[in-house]
Formats: structure tokens, C-alpha cells, sequence
């Protein structure tokens, strides 16, 4: 079982729809069943609250449900719990690392990094920045699924 984490600060916005639009793309492949898919906030201010109303309504538009999402805070298991802890932007990045134990800095990863031709290392967050931010998150979100599930094909976990 291949597991991958995708983070951000409250695990709200970014975070809950990576983890929705990844499973998505995840279920057309046929290892879907061997790869689980969870999310995490590095802070704890909405711990059992849903997505965001404007994220939820954004991925709706593209097909993708995020209501059964709930918000969680990233605990110490989780370091070695998942094969793939993927932050949303460098902030995070770099809190996970500080958290992290060295022996698993290797698994934590920008999620942009899967989505070279982006040219950005950042999903920005939307929270402040209305609801295009929202379409913005989505496309970056999008194209590094992709990769993402590329890798895990390259990585030869199956």
C-alpha cells in the first residue's frame, strides 16, 4: 500500500482538495486500490470542520466532492505513517521538515514539484483571495496530480 499526505496550514482549503482531487484521478487507475490518500493541517483552528464553502463549491464545478472531507492537525505518526507527505507551499514545506525526524525528511516533498511545467514550487492559499484563487488552486492541484500518479507508476511500489 503506497500512502501519500497532502498538507497545508489548516487543512481547509489546499490541502482538502488535493486530497479530493487527487483520489479522483486515482480511481481511473488500476492500482487505485493499493494507494490511500489522507490530509492534514500543520495547525489545529478547524480540527473536524469541513472544507471550505468556496473550495467545496470551486471542486464541485470540476466534479470532484470534497463534503465528507473533515480537517485534521498533522500528528507525529503520520512522519511514518506515509510514504508521500506532500506540503502545499515552502511555510509548509519547511515546517514539516522542522517537525519531521531526519530519517523521514525524504518523504516530504513541495506538491508543485510534481508539476514542473507550472513553473511555480507554490499552491497559493485562497483563503484571502476571492473566489478565482479557488480556480488557481485547482489547475496547480490538477497538473500535479498527474505527476504525482506518474511517479508513484515510476517508483515501481507495485
Amino acid at each position: 500500500m503506497v500512502k501519500v499526505l497532502f498538507v497545508c496550514l489548516g487543512n481547509i482549503c489546499r490541502s482538502p482538495t488535493a486530497d479530493g482531487v487527487f483520489r479522483d484521478m486515482l480511481a481511473e487507475q488500476p492500482f487505485a486500490t493499493r494507494v490511500s490518500v489522507d490530509s492534514a493541517g500543520t495547525g489545529d483552528w478547524h480540527v473536524g470542520k469541513a472544507p471550505d464553502r468556496r473550495a467545496q463549491a470551486a471542486a464541485t464545478k470540476r466534479g470532484y466532492d470534497l463534503s465528507e472531507l473533515r480537517a485534521r492537525q498533522l500528528v507525529a505518526a503520520d512522519f511514518e505513517r506515509f510514504d508521500y507527505i506532500l506540503a502545499m507551499d515552502e511555510n509548509n514545506y519547511r515546517d514539516l521538515l522542522a517537525r519531521a525526524p531526519a530519517q523521514y525528511h525524504t518523504k516530504v516533498r513541495l506538491f508543485l514539484d510534481y508539476a514542473p511545467a507550472c513553473h511555480v514550487t507554490a499552491v497559493p492559499d485562497p483563503y484571502y483571495n476571492g473566489e478565482a484563487g479557488f480556480e488557481v488552486v485547482l489547475d496547480l492541484i490538477e497538473a500535479a496530480s498527474a505527476g504525482l500518479i506518474e511517479r508513484i507508476k515510476s517508483d515501481d511500489f507495485f
